[in-house]
């Protein structure tokens, strides 16, 4: 199959960009041959490869990436691995409480490799970190949304604690927030921190991983050979991890959502900006509203600074431009300053967008696409838990492992097909306006 379109992100990857300078990349350049091959070296990549190394122990693994580590989407979330249903779809988040229930248990096993993988390969708590999230409510309808998401954690049996404006207050260092709602078992991440970590810790294990080296042409003569600019591998099993980009390699046409979603992040702030902030160091607050704004306060590699994110856009080419970055960072300023008026005309050092994948009906696409040819994509706007969870279990599959986690995901119904171009884009970016347009006040 002729691959028919490569990853293009736009704007730096900010969370990359904190960090010293990776060592060089090593393209592939020559023709190999290996065990297995994972296309793709995100969440769900790289969750696949730490598997086949425990559990086919002695085989050679080559991980291949169309750019750097850390640069594509895997180093350009907000850095939240969340647990509890997400579903960006909904008004509050939730969805049916037996679906609920079985997706906050799935999501759990994401993290729980997630963080195995951190404490095995060293990675310090800036890098993964269990520590709880916040719904911020700045609005009556997002106090409405929290207390609907609040009883539907109660029927749930999940934990969670209201929090009052004086306690957002004292958080934050805003007042912005009327409330807040407190669930304890998300991980935080710096997630250019965390991936190249891992990818580290992989090499380490004896994984290849050939950065800057897109696979151009898959194809199937009695084992699998992928085809990049330089080079070609050659392998009887292949495990595809490039989430909405399984359209680029033929599959699952016509059923994806290509999403993208906006961050800016500011300058590291001075001590008399971070005196004046007030607030704690350190937090994670996800909108009360799923089309609201996202924000972050982080310390560490970088200094302290402050990451926000709103705005989806519907793009099914899987490319926007630099003018739109620099369009919707005008509304993150605007979001911004409604939020931190005490810090001022605050510059952004960096704005960058990054691709989602969503299905219409919330599932994955975990499962044998061909012989020998495994699919962990589509992970519905919780790349970090869901990608880290698709990857390991299509492993599994691949390996004939069997799990009730994996026996849920191949049984999900396929994604639902998408209605034909131009509706499609027309009404899927009309809806987003009007959700936004409904959240005004969260965002």
């Amino acid at each position: 199959m002729i691959v028919t379109r490569l990853p293009r992100d736009p704007g730096p990857a900010g969370w990359n960009r904190l960090l010293p300078e990776p060592e060089p990349a090593t393209p592939l350049n020559s023709k190999i041959t290996a065990d297995w091959l994972v296309i793709g070296a995100g969440f769900a990549g790289l969750a696949a490869a730490h598997r086949l190394v425990k559990q086919a122990k002695g085989n050679k693994i080559v991980v291949l990436d169309a750019v750097r580590v850390g640069d594509g989407p895997a180093g350009r979330n907000s850095g939240f691995m969340i647990d509890l249903p997400h579903d960006l779809t909904s008004a509050d988040y939730g969805g049916a409480l037996e679906a609920d229930v079985a997706q906050t248990q799935d999501n759990r096993l994401g993290i729980a490799h997630a963080r195995e993988m951190a404490a095995e390969y060293g990675l310090s708590t800036e890098a993964f970190v269990m520590s709880g999230k916040i719904n911020g409510a700045a609005t009556a309808k997002g106090e409405t949304h929290n207390a609907s998401f609040a009883k539907h954690l109660a029927a749930m049996g999940e934990p969670h604690e209201a929090y009052d404006a004086a306690q957002m207050r004292e958080i934050t260092g805003t007042d912005y927030y009327q409330s807040g709602l407190f669930t304890p078992g998300t991980a935080m991440i710096q997630p250019a921190l965390w991936i190249r970590g891992i990818a580290e810790g992989l090499r380490k294990d004896g994984v290849l991983i050939h950065e800057n080296s897109p696979v151009a042409d898959l194809k199937w003569t009695g084992d699998w050979i992928a085809t990049t600019p330089d080079g070609q591998v050659t392998a009887p099993q292949v495990i595809l991890a490039v989430n909405g980009h399984l359209n680029s390699f033929g599959y699952a046409k016509s059923r994806l959502m290509h999403v993208f979603t906006y961050a800016s992040m500011t300058r590291a702030l001075s001590p008399q900006e971070i005196a004046n902030l007030g607030g704690h160091a350190i937090w994670g607050l996800t909108p009360a509203d799923p089309v609201g704004t996202t924000v972050r306060r982080i310390s560490g590699i970088g200094g302290d600074r402050l990451i926000i994110r709103n705005r989806f856009t519907f793009d099914p080419n899987m490319e926007v431009n630099e003018g739109r970055v620099v369009k919707v960072g005008q509304d993150h300023d605007r979001s911004f300053m409604g939020r931190f008026p005490n810090l001022g005309d605050m510059a952004m050092e960096y704005r960058w967008g990054g691709r989602l994948c969503l299905s219409r009906n919330n599932v994955q696409v975990i499962g044998e696409l061909e012989p020998g040819l495994f699919s962990a994509c589509c992970q519905n706007g919780l790349g970090t838990a869901k990608g880290t969870l698709a990857g390991g279990l299509a492993a599994d599959l691949a390996l004939g492992r069997s799990s009730p986690a994996l026996s849920r995901a191949l049984s999900a119904d396929a994604p639902k097909r998408l209605p034909p171009e131009p509706i499609s884009r027309l009404g899927a970016n009309l809806y987003l306006r009007w959700q936004e347009g409904r959240a005004s006040g969260e965002l």
